[in-house]
């Protein structure tokens, strides 16, 4: 089992430095979605579900639709 989390954790951290890297901001927007899904998964880990529910609905969902929402009325690639 710690492996997993370790894994889970290291690939937050790859997913936050690409969702930084990455020039699309689409693709950055969906990248920060995985990783607040992800983080949602350490907080059921964690024995937290209310607070990973939270996440998931709040973090992971509404603040990516919102985002996406914003990225469709601006341009979508850095110059």
């Amino acid at each position: 089992m710690i492996y997993f989390e370790w894994i889970l954790l290291v690939s937050i951290i790859v997913i936050a430095v690409f969702s930084i890297e990455v020039k699309d901001l689409l693709s950055a927007v969906i990248l920060m979605g995985v990783s607040s899904l992800l983080v949602s998964f350490v907080f059921l880990l964690l024995h937290a579900p209310d607070v990973a529910l939270s996440e998931a609905s709040i973090g992971a969902a509404l603040t990516m639709a919102i985002y996406v929402i914003a990225v469709k009325k601006t341009e979508r690639r850095e110059e």
